[in-house]
């Protein structure tokens, strides 16, 4: 008689079939590395972006983006490779609250700049989320003709949690879009409301889009972004809201004339469009050429251009000061302690924040 149970309980498990090799196990390693691309070095990146690739202009934005120490190295040459190649294509920014049409507007526009044998590179700013920093990144699903054309680059991004949505990298963007030989530049903001002169201090022209039928037109933004305006565009002005546009853009108009005129010597215009039916495009077109016509004439372009230089100087300084700071060995070894002082009550933000940069200026 057997005396081992387990042999004839119900419970037992049979053992399983020995999985077989693969049949080629040569190919784990290619598996391993089917996605990886071959990394470029600056000049094979600078020889792309000048030979028109996009997909290697694709892959050097990304460069950019990248956090990465050695990244950062490579970005640098290479943005100083194709900065003699910069400068000579047309910025125009492109703002609104949410829903107002901004990517329509933009395939809309960008298609009828292609049709006058314009090549055009769309900048376009996701918003991200302020705990993650994710971004769907959703904008050449919703420009999809003109994500087809082979005159037209876009490139959406993360604005990571930048202010004003604009990404941290776009005006270096821009001088690989000029160096690959884009004639405009469309940037297309969050439009959140904030701190948009980011937009105004790396474009040519801003153009704010609105709607009618929202209620009291002027509170739906900031004076301040619509002094900052160029040209404000009534957008989804067809069928049944054709008349509330036209209402929209007199109210706008006599608003703007309670604004001081701008440095430029041009005076804000007010015009209707509908994406859609693809009217109002030719008008504005027109009144971007006489901006453009009247700030060469006056030398306020190349001005204004002047001062984006100086602006993005300072800025580059204000963003390497504060990376320094919160990298420093000395700051790294005694801001929790003053962290934790603040929440005891036993110091206050300002005092601490003395004392931080106290500590950093005498180490450096």
């Amino acid at each position: 008689m057997n005396n081992n149970k387990n042999d004839k309980s119900a419970l037992r498990v049979n053992k399983g079939v020995e999985q077989p090799s693969m049949v080629n196990p040569s190919l784990a390693t290619g598996i391993k590395n089917r996605f990886k691309k071959e990394s470029l070095s600056a000049d094979q990146y600078f020889n792309g972006i000048r030979q028109g690739d996009r997909a290697v202009l694709s892959r050097a934005i990304t460069l950019i983006e990248s956090t990465r120490p050695e990244d950062k190295q490579k970005a640098g040459i290479l943005i100083n490779k194709c900065l003699p190649y910069s400068g000579n294509s047309f910025r125009i920014g492109i703002t609104g609250v949410p829903g107002v049409g901004k990517s329509t507007f933009i395939e809309s526009y960008g298609l009828s700049l292609i049709k006058q044998k314009k090549k055009i590179a769309v900048l376009a700013i996701d918003p991200s989320s302020s705990r993650t920093k994710g971004s769907i990144l959703g904008d050449k699903t919703r420009m999809e003709k003109l994500s087809t054309n082979s005159n037209a680059f876009i490139r959406p991004s993360s604005s990571a949690g930048t202010l004003g949505g604009v990404a941290r990298n776009t005006r270096e963007s821009i001088i690989l879009c000029e160096a690959a030989g884009f004639d405009i530049i469309l940037i297309e903001t969050v439009g959140v409301g904030q701190s948009e002169t980011a937009v105004a201090q790396m474009v040519d022209f801003f153009l704010l889009l609105m709607l009618a039928g929202g209620g009291d037109e002027l509170q739906g933004i900031k004076r301040g972004i619509m002094e900052m305006a160029d040209l404000i565009v009534i957008n989804k002005a067809d069928g049944d809201n054709l008349n509330k546009a036209n209402l929209a853009k007199r109210e706008y108009q006599n608003a703007l004339h309670l604004f001081p005129a701008s440095e430029s010597g041009w005076y804000p215009k007010v015009v209707t469009a509908s994406s859609i039916e693809g009217t109002g495009l030719s008008e504005i077109q027109n009144l971007i050429d006489k901006y453009l016509s009247l700030t060469t004439e006056n030398n306020y372009f190349d001005h204004h251009r002047k001062q984006q230089l100086i602006s993005i100087m300072k800025e580059t300084i204000s963003d390497a000061l504060i990376n320094r700071f919160f990298n420093s060995k000395t700051i790294k070894a005694k801001i929790k302690d003053f962290e934790n002082k603040i929440l005891k009550g036993e110091i206050s933000p300002y005092e601490a924040a003395d004392k931080l940069l106290e500590m950093y200026e005498n180490n450096l």
